[in-house]
Formats: C-alpha cells, structure tokens, sequence
C-alpha cells in the first residue's frame, strides 16, 4: 500500500482535509480536536507534533507526539529554526488524555499495516525534529499494542497505570454497594454533608460560559506544585488559553464547587464521549485555604452517576492514585513504555 506521511505542526499547519471525518469515525476524545491541539500547542514547553498518514487521499491513521528537550525552556518551546540543532526526542503521548494511546487508526487498517505505519512514523517524526534527535519514547501502550512496537533494540518498561471502572450498575447504588463497607458509608455522608452545607454551592454543566480559564489555570498549577512533580514529566501546566477553550465545549462537563461568597473552592471536568467518558482535571483549595474536605469523592460520585445514567460502558480516573481509586471500585489497567534510540528508528 502507498502512504503518504505529513508531520505537522499544529501551531502553524493548517488542519488536514478529512480531519474531523476521521475523528468521528474513530469515535476519538475530545482532545483529538485539531483547534485543541493548536491553543494547548502555542502554548506549551514541550510543542506538540501530529503525524497523519493517509492513503488514497484518506487519512487512515495518526500519531500524537511531543518534542521534548533536556531542559525545558520556560518559554513555548521551537519546533523548526535552530531547535533542530539541539539535543530533543519525540515523546509519543497525548498531553492531558491520560491513560489513552496517542494513536488513532481507520477500521481495516490490520496488525501489519499498522507496524509499518508506526515505522514510518518514527523515521519521518525523527527527520522532522532533526539532526539533535534521540529517539522516541512511547509512554503509554496498552499491552494489546505493543506488538506493533517491539523489536530488536528497543527496551519495554512498565510505566504507571490508568484506572477504570467498568459500568455493571443499574444506579448508583448498586456502585456503592460494590464498595467495602466504610467507603460506601463514608461517600453517602459526604454527599449528603456537601448537598445540605448551604456556604457549598455545586454546579454541574456542559459548555461553561461563566468560568474564568485563569482562575481555573492558577487554581490547578498551584494543586499539582502541593502535589509534587510527576517523574520524567515534560509537560507544561495547562494554561488559561486552553482551559477556557475545553470548558466552553458542548462535549465537556464541568462541576464547581463555590463559597457562599462566590469564591471558587474546587472544580472537575469529564470529557465526555458516548462509550468511555475520561474524568480529566480536578483541583482544589488546600483545606488550609477553607476548603471542606472530600469534595473530591463528592465529584467522583457525581461523575460515576453520569457513566450510569448516560449508559456508558466505563470511566477512566485516569493515572495516579491507583490505590485511592481501588477504594471506588476503579480497576488499574496496565500500560507500557518503549524507548526507540534514534539508530534504531533507521532499521
């Protein structure tokens, strides 16, 4: 089969023809969105690079990467110029779709199409970023695609997990009572605390109009620095210019938690999606700062009402306290990481 392989740059490419065709064939996450990418892009430390592969003047396949260098600069990083000249590798993942592969393909595209693509891939994505390229790092295949990876010189590695919670419910009562005893008696309480606390005002909607993104982005950055730096993390924080963009869609629901006086004291997004919905952000005030405690569990049953009232197949909790979310009945789904030194992506 003939491909033809484009690495863009979202910040300056336009999006490719076809391009919103194939997401909704694929059925793909919100953050697949092309201006999403582009705002999170002009933004970030570490740019973002999407490879799209087409066929026949069909795109059938594509890769979402990061280019990431050993120091991160504290500006939006360059992605063409002299940054080619530097040291920098490809980091194969979808910045904020945790726990998702970074990859989409088009039904028909079998097992050995797709480790063709991927090679392709990894030599264009290696000539794009230049002659200071090291390799590429996958960091979260799924166990059922590593096939499609592995191969002589390139190392495996077990990398965090992503958490799930398959919907076997009928209500949320029947999740509950899936639950070890303390937990469900603790979840009820805090709920019905949270729901008659009157200086606790929740909402719970789609496309946020009312929110401002730099609240939002202050408060979030300043809940992950109390939460410690994640190891070999090259991201930038989610800026204000992104935020704003992802709350205002129809396809984004967003509980906030607010005093009596309007202040915000916590919020969450789901990114929503007809089969497996992502509980994506979640930030708050330390319990310092006046904010009421397990407000967090309180929008974990909030958004596991969602999954079964909306009849979804599951919801992802993404990665990171695995086993906090054991506790919700959330089940760890493995994920892997390969290394690809440059000399080997020339094989």
């Amino acid at each position: 089969m003939t491909w033809e392989v484009r690495v863009l740059d979202p910040r300056i490419d336009p999006e490719p023809e076809g391009w919103a065709a194939f997401l909704a064939a694929q059925q793909a996450p919100v953050p697949w969105d092309y201006h999403l990418i582009r705002v999170e892009s002009r933004f970030s430390r570490s740019p973002n690079v999407l490879t799209v592969i087409s066929a026949g003047g069909e795109i059938v396949a594509a890769v979402l990467a990061m280019l990431c260098a050993p120091v991160a600069p504290e500006r939006p990083g360059a992605v063409r110029g002299v940054a080619r000249l530097g040291p920098r590798w490809v980091e194969v993942q979808h910045a904020w779709l945790s726990g998702y592969p970074p990859w989409l393909f088009a039904d028909g595209v079998d097992a050995a199409d797709r480790r063709e693509i991927m090679r392709r891939f990894e030599r264009a994505v290696g000539r794009f970023t230049g002659p200071g390229c090291l390799g590429v790092v996958y960091r979260t295949v799924p166990p059922e695609s590593l096939d499609m990876l592995t191969g002589r010189g390139r190392p495996v590695r077990d990398t965090m997990p992503t958490s799930v919670l398959e919907n076997r419910f009928v209500d949320v009562e029947g999740w509950l009572a899936s639950l070890r005893r303390s937990r469900r008696l603790s979840l009820r309480g805090q709920s019905k605390k949270i729901a008659a606390d009157p200086d606790v005002v929740v909402r719970t909607e789609a496309a946020r109009t009312d929110l401002d993104a730099l609240e939002l982005a202050t408060m979030l950055r300043e809940h992950r620095e109390r939460m410690g730096p994640v190891k070999l993390d090259r991201r930038g924080p989610v800026t204000a210019e992104y935020l704003g963009e992802l709350v205002r869609r129809p396809d984004v629901i967003t509980s906030t938690y607010h005093d009596g006086e309007g202040r915000l004291l916590a919020f969450t997004n789901v990114l929503d999606h007809p089969v497996a919905p992502l509980h994506q952000h979640w930030a708050a005030l330390a319990p310092e700062e006046g904010r009421p405690k397990h407000l967090y569990f309180e929008a974990v049953v909030r958004n596991v009402r969602h999954m079964i009232e909306g009849n979804r197949k599951s919801l992802s909790m993404g990665r990171g306290l695995t086993d906090l979310k054991a506790t919700l009945g959330f089940q760890p789904v493995p994920l892997l990481g390969v290394i690809v030194p440059r000399p080997v992506t020339r094989w």
